[in-house]
């Protein structure tokens, strides 16, 4: 008895204890390691982690074989993603990425020897499924995308009804990639043929859920811009949830849904969703997984879109301190969230002009995905517009002339880049391609070179009305730039006034009377009127603007709890009580 007594602390330091000594003598022990329990080998490769001993792990975990039975090891997925981040950072060190070592040692064991073995190839096809969602999971989409290809050409000609559900399955997960990393002509390629396996399978008389391939196709379609067809794309997703549905995949559909309902200013539908993908992601997987982050990213995306700004940057501050604590190093997730909290930042800040939190943030977005993606890729792209909107407000508030044409002319650079790139994604006549002829106004508007300026807000708004209709918010942000010019700097006063209210009606009817942006139609409507000499209507312009002051005043002054919500509902019952009625 006073044995056990004894015992009741030791088992976990004598494991640790144990752990340690193998990892010491390793070269020692290391053949041996196979025959233990996999989550037993999984933490000596962890210890070897914590060690720093990162060339013994990569050459670990290089070998297709071991890194099989990490991956079984589920539930402790974010130490692998630590371990699996320190062997990307330090990179150079070896003689290839472990994430491209990984995805040419799956490619060398998936021969037509494995796949000619019935149990062999079922194997291999899952191993191929794991690791493809594991890279895509970790940031390392381009080496996911392989991996999938050389599971789709094991598998795609083989008409069976495994061999059909096998091809589709790894079509949708490599349209998901391909979506993830702004690779649209592929991506059209891909969905192009996840919907003929579809048919095929349906002609077959066999019933399969779809909700995952809805839901993709709508953020192909969504990137592209075209937010009608990604709208019912989302309705036909919400409509195949059910409970058989796992929760990750429920979580992602809500979240497509969510934003395909902002872009149509369906903001009621929109905040049904996606508090129910963050409720489902808390529940599910907890408030420190990558999962959660993806919900919040989300999440945060609405409140930037409803003006709730200062929501919207806790929430992207949450976003990064989670996928810092799980990835951290040079992480795509990481800079994603970096650029979304700096453009929150930027928004919340703009009538202070206290923009180094915001700059901080995008230029570290833009020093990570400097480091793990081509200079032409949109992702670095976005980081770059984002960096530009932050850069031409410092130059503008700067009291150095010579500080401020410095970063008048690399906005503009940064503009120029991006411009392009959205031209050779999208096309010209694109609401991206349009957003980016906005911010050149607002800069060559700063770089007093007016006629340029209205030549790009007339284009931008060209653009966005015909894609997305005259009232629309993105509408309304580049006819109130329009305006301004014409206001400030044109002296086209008539022009500006028509302008200024076709803005504040758009505003008001999206956002109501405490909309952020009416503050600066107010004014513009205010200096307006002063400049003409309309005194009684400058002074009615004056009373408006207070009134406005005391209505966000009041909107600040009140506790701001984005996450203080909860839902009791099932997906079933509100996707069947505010979208299939």
């Amino acid at each position: 008895m006073a044995s056990a007594c004894t015992l009741e602390w030791a088992p976990d330091s004598l494991y640790n204890t144990a752990v340690s000594a193998v990892v010491n003598s390793y070269g020692v022990h290391r053949k041996e390691l196979k025959t233990l329990p996999e989550d037993v080998q999984f933490d000596v490769y962890y210890m070897l982690y914590n060690k720093g001993m990162l060339n013994t792990l990569f050459n670990e975990f290089s070998q297709i074989e071991v890194f099989a039975r990490v991956l079984r090891v589920s539930n402790k997925r974010t130490l692998l993603h630590h371990c699996f981040q320190a062997l990307m950072d330090r990179g150079s060190e070896f003689t290839q990425k472990i994430s491209c070592a990984l995805a040419t040692a799956f490619k060398n064991h998936l021969t037509p020897q494995c796949l000619s073995d019935q149990a062999s190839r079922v194997k291999g096809l899952n191993l191929g499924f794991a690791l493809g969602c594991f890279l895509a999971e970790a940031g390392w989409l381009t080496e996911s995308e392989h991996v999938y290809e050389v599971c789709y050409k094991a598998v795609k000609h083989d008409d069976s009804e495994a061999g059909l559900f096998r091809a589709l399955e790894y079509c949708v997960r490599m349209l998901h990639v391909e979506n993830a990393n702004c690779r649209y002509s592929k991506a059209k390629r891909v969905c192009t043929e996840a919907f003929s396996l579809a048919e095929r399978l349906a002609q077959k008389g066999i019933s399969f859920n779809r909700a995952v391939l809805y839901s993709e196709h709508s953020a192909l379609l969504f990137a592209q811009s075209l937010y009608d067809e990604a709208y019912k794309a989302c309705l036909r997703a919400l409509g195949e949830l059910n409970d058989s549905v796992p929760a990750r995949t429920v979580i992602d559909v809500l979240r497509q849904c969510s934003k395909a309902c902002v872009v149509k200013r369906e903001f009621k539908k929109a905040e049904i969703l996606i508090k129910l993908a963050v409720h489902k992601a808390r529940e599910h997987f907890g408030q420190h997984h990558p999962k959660y982050s993806d919900a919040l990213l989300d999440y945060g995306f609405f409140l930037l879109n409803i003006d709730s700004i200062s929501s919207a940057v806790q929430v992207y501050q949450m976003v990064l301190d989670i996928r810092q604590a799980v990835f951290g190093g040079n992480n795509l997730y990481v800079a994603i969230a970096c650029e979304d909290l700096a453009y929150a930042t930027y928004v919340y800040e703009y009538s202070s002009g206290k923009f180094a939190d915001a700059r901080d943030h995008a230029d570290k977005a833009i020093n990570i995905l400097s480091q793990i993606l081509h200079p032409n890729h949109l992702l670095l792209s976005s980081s770059k517009r984002v960096k530009a909107l932050i850069l031409e407000e410092i130059a503008i508030d700067s009291e150095d002339k010579s500080l401020e044409e410095k970063f008048l002319l690399e906005a503009q650079e940064l503009h120029l880049q991006s411009l392009e790139l959205a031209r050779k994604a999208f096309g010209e006549k694109n609401v991206q391609t349009a957003k980016h002829y906005g911010n050149l106004g607002r800069l060559y508007q700063s770089m007093h070179r007016f006629k340029e300026a209205e030549e790009m807000h007339q284009k931008a708004i060209k653009i966005k009305e015909k894609l997305l209709g005259p009232d629309d918010y993105e509408v309304a942000l580049s006819v109130g730039h329009l305006a301004s010019l014409y206001n400030y700097d044109m002296n086209k006063f008539n022009e500006a006034e028509k302008l200024y209210y076709r803005s504040i009606s758009i505003g008001k009817a999206l956002f109501g009377k405490s909309y952020s942006g009416l503050e600066y139609d107010y004014r513009g409507l205010l200096r307006l009127y002063h400049h003409t000499g309309a005194h009684e209507m400058a002074m009615h312009y004056h009373n408006v603007l207070q009134e406005w002051s005391q209505l966000r005043d009041q909107n600040n002054t009140s506790e701001v709890k984005p996450l203080d919500f909860d839902v009791h509902d099932s997906v079933e019952n509100i996707v069947s009580k505010h979208f299939l009625s």
